[in-house]
């Protein structure tokens, strides 16, 4: 998912070009009237005009004394961009970055500590897949803000056709058994591709494995794992109950696209994706729903990879106090709630996944979120995503290799990766 934060790590390159310079009226970052000119930047589409607005209205009535303003960033180089900013002496007092990133910039000694904080902010019950990537070496930097996860997309009309009842598919047993009975007929029960490995990954955390450990300082891939290697096995089976290619991945053609064409009666995707279906053949508009992935056993999800951002201080930001105060805001309850609703999202606290009962797909991916992970949580992790041997390893498994010795070589590959860092 290029949901923000799914594959995003910037290069450490730095560029004194590169920074913004503040939005404040003065030195001193006092705006008219006194106030203190708070600089955020937030992501491109991570919020919308109207709910800036309204956020903004909301805050400065609250904290008149804090005059808020958002500078919306663009994904592409926003890591170098980020890099930069903490390195200089003109860095925004909050920035939104991808829950995988904050490793990287934690790692330079550039981001304000907030472990005191985590018990204030509610952290008991914020979500595992933004709230663990978030830390570093035993320290809370990142402050969970929202989140996005995979769920199943499928075509309503087409399972009714094939007698197939969505609510009733909560295991992987039940989950190929509809699959297979879907295909009967001239449908093709999934479109899943050999590279997805974002799904694997969930596969594998279900196992209870994982894609690498780290013990006594040093890394070790986890592929070749009993339970990687079972977890492989599950999506073998699963993705050859569809047409799917085995050499590339989602993206490659885009898998939406591809289920608006044909009779495909499933994909797996973020909520968004029903969207891109719809686009792209209006005639399916109200055929579309959303399930959890389901998981091994009834009563609990499949694990997922929790895409999402989430909000860090700069150690040099001026107004480290107005930071936190933002923070705290657009981080709580009430602000949550609204955000999950107006933009499709899962709230940042498992407590609030209630917020979006409402809304058919965000209702689908809060249920997998409670069961929501990261990939490791290095900074090297993003040489591993740039060489990707998963990828490699997953196709070639698929198309008839011995899954064991090439999952060891994925593995051997991995750990190498996090140990040299290239």
């Amino acid at each position: 998912m290029n949901h923000r934060s799914l594959a995003l790590l910037g290069a450490m390159l730095l560029s004194a070009g590169l920074v913004a310079c503040s939005s404040s009226d003065g030195e001193s970052g006092e705006a008219a009237g006194g106030r203190t000119a708070l600089d955020v930047w937030l992501m491109r589409d991570s919020v919308s005009d109207t709910f800036q607005k309204e956020f903004e209205a909301g805050f400065e009535k609250a904290h008149p004394e804090i005059d808020v303003r958002i500078q919306i960033q663009e994904w592409d180089g926003i890591g170098e961009k980020v890099t930069a900013a903490l390195a200089s002496n003109d860095a925004p007092d909050v920035i939104e970055v991808g829950n995988t990133q904050v490793a990287q910039y934690a790692q330079s000694g550039g981001l304000t500590d907030f472990t005191a904080k985590v018990t204030e902010l509610g952290g008991d019950t914020w979500l595992k897949g933004l709230a663990e990537p978030g830390a570093y070496e035993g320290k809370q930097y990142g402050i969970p803000y929202y989140a996005a996860n995979r769920v199943v997309i499928y075509r309503t009309d087409l399972f009714e056709k094939a007698g197939v009842d969505a609510a009733t598919i909560t295991t992987r047993e039940q989950w190929i058994a509809a699959t297979e009975k879907l295909n009967e007929g001239g449908t093709q029960g999934i479109y899943l591709p050999g590279q997805n490995w974002y799904v694997l990954s969930g596969f594998i955390w279900d196992e209870g494995g994982d894609l690498a450990a780290e013990s006594g300082g040093e890394w070790k891939g986890g592929l070749d794992s009993p339970e990687a290697l079972r977890a492989m096995e599950f999506y073998s089976e699963l993705q050859a109950l569809g047409k799917g290619p085995k050499d590339s991945d989602e993206a490659q053609p885009p898998q939406a696209e591809v289920m608006a064409k044909g009779e495909i009666a499933q994909i797996i995707a973020t909520p968004g994706g029903a969207n891109v279906v719809v686009q792209n053949n209006p005639e399916l508009e109200g055929r579309l729903g959303f399930f959890p992935l389901p998981g091994k056993a009834a009563g609990t999800p499949g694990a997922v990879f929790t895409g999402g951002s989430d909000l860090v201080v700069p150690a040099v930001a001026a107004h480290q106090d107005e930071a936190y105060t933002f923070i705290k805001e657009l981080t709580g309850d009430a602000w949550q709630k609204k955000l999950a609703l107006a933009m499709s999202y899962v709230p940042n606290k498992t407590s609030l996944a209630d917020a979006v009962a409402s809304d058919p797909g965000a209702a689908a991916m809060a249920v997998g979120a409670a069961n929501g992970h990261a990939t490791p949580n290095t900074p090297e992790w993003a040489a591993v995503e740039a060489k990707n041997p998963i990828k490699d390893y997953m196709t070639a498994v698929l198309t008839g290799r011995d899954p064991r010795s090439e999952a060891a070589k994925a593995s051997q590959t991995i750990g190498d990766t996090l140990n040299n860092g290239s």
